[in-house]
């Protein structure tokens, strides 16, 4: 509501982006949080003058935001945690700023596209946040919760029962929202029902996982991959994201994180890349194949709900989420770009961070298509390859990405002028 509230055209796309975050940490799946968001959120968007098709794309791109995003994250992030040895926060700390990039790149495209669409501020009467948060900000506690015990050691099996529990307990605090017998039943019913396609999933992935790795076929697909790549970083990565985003297109995001880590990750490691930056890579591809083309998942079941067209909802989810799928290069194909995952000296952190940030305003400036006032053909073309350059984490592509996006502003300004 305090998004909402802004006189600024985009503030219900941006309540809708924050609506989206809180909807995806307890749910856990981009497709269920895009739906059921969806639902509410649609006629908000409407009113506000947000067209059909880039209605669908924020909510497409809101809900597998949280997934991408700390404190919960996806199921495949607690994997990672399992196969590199490391603790639940190392990955949230790794997770970090890829969020805030990725969250960044949204609100600003969501800027551009309310202001090329004259989309207007809609004032819906809702209690303030600190009302909402004085009345029901307890039942956040339960998330907290489980940060704080996975930070103290605990196991995330312990740590989740411990969190439900909680959950139950604080239930009763307002009498019409306490889990009594029949809630209680009802709510474990959903939640065994809602884990079985995982469990299932899972289990078949492990299957696949004893048969690669018994078998030594990981190690050979993932030689097969250096050797089409010619041992070149730029090109294993590439061929890395088009393995991963094949495999989402047929399997749930744990299954393709699981089969991916024991076939694709060796491929990666092999040419140098550090086996933490491999394993999140393949993280992100894999739920990046919720939006990813042909059989985008969450821009159809939004488009559907807007009933905007299908296509291009998608291509339009494409252009909200692009950060998402840009920063995984940015950390595996030089060294340097460890900065964003916050594992890297202090100056590469600075560095590869600002000119992610840059890269992002740049990208949104070329493919929202407004800045001051509408650009040009010319402007947004400077803008988006300067954008792609800042995310390759060198010197040289940096120095040539941030001399396009000031040219790009530099031509808009004297246009105005």
């Amino acid at each position: 509501s305090a998004f909402g509230r802004s006189h600024s055209g985009a503030g219900p796309g941006r309540t809708v982006t924050l609506s989206g975050f809180l909807l995806g940490t307890v749910s856990g799946s981009g497709v269920a949080t895009t739906v059921t968001l969806g639902a509410v959120a649609w006629p908000l968007l409407r009113r506000a003058g947000f067209t059909p098709e880039v209605g669908g794309g924020i909510l497409s791109a809101s809900g597998i935001g949280a997934i991408l995003a700390p404190p919960t994250m996806g199921a495949a992030a607690f994997l990672i945690a399992e196969f590199l040895q490391i603790t639940y926060l190392q990955v949230i700390i790794m997770a970090i700023i890829p969020a805030v990039l990725y969250y960044l790149s949204i609100v600003l495209m969501i800027e551009a596209d309310a202001r090329r669409l004259g989309t207007k501020a809609v004032d819906v009467e809702l209690p303030s946040v600190g009302t909402l948060t004085r009345q029901s900000g307890y039942q956040f506690l339960p998330l907290i919760a489980i940060v704080i015990l996975l930070v103290s050691g605990m196991t995330p099996f312990r740590a989740v029962f411990y969190s439900t529990l909680l959950a139950i307990a604080l239930s009763f605090i307002r009498s019409e929202q306490a889990l009594k017998p029949k809630r209680l039943i009802a709510a474990l019913e959903a939640g065994g029902r809602g884990v079985l396609s995982v469990a299932a999933t899972t289990a078949t992935a492990g299957i696949i996982v004893g048969v690669v790795t018994l078998t030594g076929l990981g190690l050979k697909i993932a030689g097969i991959i250096v050797a089409l790549a010619g041992g070149s970083i730029f090109l294993t990565v590439v061929y890395a994201a088009i393995a991963v985003w094949m495999l989402g297109l047929a399997v749930p995001v744990t299954a393709s994180y699981i089969i991916a880590a024991v076939m694709i990750a060796p491929a990666l490691t092999l040419v140098g890349v550090p086996d933490f930056a491999a394993h999140m890579f393949i993280f992100y591809y894999a739920v990046l194949s919720e939006v990813s083309p042909p059989t985008a998942l969450s821009p159809f079941a939004a488009a559907a709900i807007t009933g905007g067209n299908p296509f291009r909802t998608m291509m339009l989810t494409w252009k909200y989420t692009l950060p998402a799928f840009l920063v995984p290069f940015a950390f595996t194909v030089s060294p340097e770009g460890a900065g964003v995952l916050l594992q890297a000296p202090v100056i590469d952190i600075i560095r590869t961070v600002g000119t992610a940030v840059i890269g992002v305003s740049a990208l949104a400036m070329g493919l929202g298509g407004w800045l001051v006032r509408p650009t040009t053909m010319l402007e947004r073309i400077l803008a988006t390859t300067g954008g792609l350059l800042l995310f390759y984490a060198t010197t040289t592509t940096d120095l040539v990405g941030l001399i396009l996006f000031a040219a790009a502003i530099a031509l808009h300004l004297l246009r105005k002028q």
